[in-house]
């Protein structure tokens, strides 16, 4: 179990219950200020032999640091928030959206991942964190996670178009290589399903690189307009087919887009 004392409605807002928290904190850290002020009085008193003075900074200092301690032991039992419900039960989801809506923010929601152009993230309840893409991120507090990702918005993108493109061009190779060598420069599709099963054909490595994920890259690859492979052939996407095995992503606006295969051919 989470916290102390009883537990919260699920529903409370985690960004107002840690305004409470840090107002709590400074009300404490006002407290510990005037114990060690009185402290100091007392070793003066101590230092200099001011008999008079002596027991009545004693006194005071022995209240000085009963309050302190009341004053921690209220903040303590008032942080009784149920985090793990809270971060299971979609509350948090909601409330970073909320928080993003108020400042501008586009963040959209997708099967158990909120899609921050052009990051992914995922709640991780039972860790008390989340992943923004590899990376996790313990500061959950929504204001400031909102605007962390509006930082990293602002930074020049990591993905590298050109490799991802080789990538798919080399698996695409491997799947047509057992229908003729003739086959690869027909402009055959392949299905973007099949070279995702064959990038993370190793134990593990679906849960490593998800399949939304993989739907972001291609999304991401189709926007940068790169398209020639080293070898010179021209990659195509085929996003009109209405067979099973589309994979969907959410684009920068918030629209929802499907793409189905991959194809090279010679320019």
């Amino acid at each position: 179990m989470s916290g102390w004392g009883r537990k919260m409605d699920p529903l409370v807002s985690l960004e107002k219950t840690l305004a409470k928290t840090e107002a709590d904190a400074d009300a404490t850290l006002k407290a510990a200020i005037a114990a060690v002020s009185s402290l100091k009085k007392f070793r003066t008193a101590a230092q200099t032999g001011n008999l008079r003075e002596l027991r009545k900074t004693i006194e005071t200092a022995e209240q000085a640091i009963t309050a302190l301690r009341q004053q921690f032991t209220n903040a303590k039992e008032d942080w009784n928030f149920d985090e793990e419900t809270y971060l299971s039960n979609k509350a948090f989801t909601s409330e970073i959206l909320e928080s993003a809506e108020q400042t501008g923010l586009k963040i959209f929601e997708q099967d158990d991942r909120l899609y921050c152009y052009p990051f992914l993230i995922r709640v991780l309840p039972g860790e008390r964190s989340i992943l923004i893409d590899k990376v996790r991120e313990r500061r959950l507090r929504p204001s400031v996670l909102v605007k962390h990702l509006k930082d990293l918005q602002s930074k020049p993108s990591r993905f590298k178009p050109e490799t991802f493109l080789e990538s798919l061009f080399s698996a695409y190779e491997i799947i047509v290589a057992p229908r003729g060598k003739e086959m690869i420069n027909t402009g055959i599709v392949i299905k973007l399903r099949d070279i995702y099963d064959l990038l993370t054909l190793l134990p593990g490595q679906s849960k490593e690189y998800s399949t939304q994920e993989f739907a972001r890259d291609i999304y991401l690859l189709d926007q940068s307009r790169v398209t020639r492979t080293k070898k010179g052939f021209i990659a195509a996407f085929d996003s009109s087919r209405q067979y099973s095995g589309t994979i969907t992503v959410i684009t920068q606006d918030g629209d929802i887009k499907k793409y189905y295969g991959i194809s090279f051919a010679k320019e």
